[in-house]
């Protein structure tokens, strides 16, 4: 992971947070619109899960110059993505209403740069998930 990319992520998200309420709802509802099917995936309520979301976010956001202390947290939150059935297209889908949303957030704040950062961290998080996924799988 650069440095760069670490600071332009830490740093946009700190603009992106205080409104992450805002941020969620745009998560979700581009999530729903590129793939109707994920909806039944999630509660009929989604205010706790935007919470976690953002709450994730937070974490790995605060901790990716301390990956050996974030890869953990990561591959734990992977497994339980497997047991709910989540696919490697569903990460990309993921990913980019991740994108959308930060983009739709930060505006103008949204550089290429900014987009390149958040898509090797997005790239980095997610690639733990699915490798800690499929390794649960195979050892159950």
């Amino acid at each position: 992971m650069k440095l760069e990319h670490i600071k332009l992520v830490q740093d946009s998200f700190a603009k992106v947070e205080p409104g992450a309420g805002a941020a969620a709802d745009l998560f979700y509802a581009r999530l729903f619109t590129l793939d109707p099917t994920l909806r039944s995936m999630f509660p009929a309520e989604l205010a706790e899960q935007k919470h976690k979301l953002m709450t994730m976010l937070k974490l790995a956001v605060n901790n990716l110059n301390r990956l050996d202390e974030l890869v953990p947290a990561v591959q734990a939150l992977g497994q339980r993505h497997g047991a709910y059935g989540v696919t490697d297209e569903q990460y990309e889908t993921v990913g980019a209403a991740l994108l959308w949303a930060l983009e739709q957030e930060l505006g103008a704040a949204f550089t290429p740069e900014v987009k390149a950062a958040w898509t090797a961290v997005y790239g980095l998080l997610a690639n733990t998930m699915k490798q800690a996924q499929a390794t649960a799988t195979i050892s159950a």
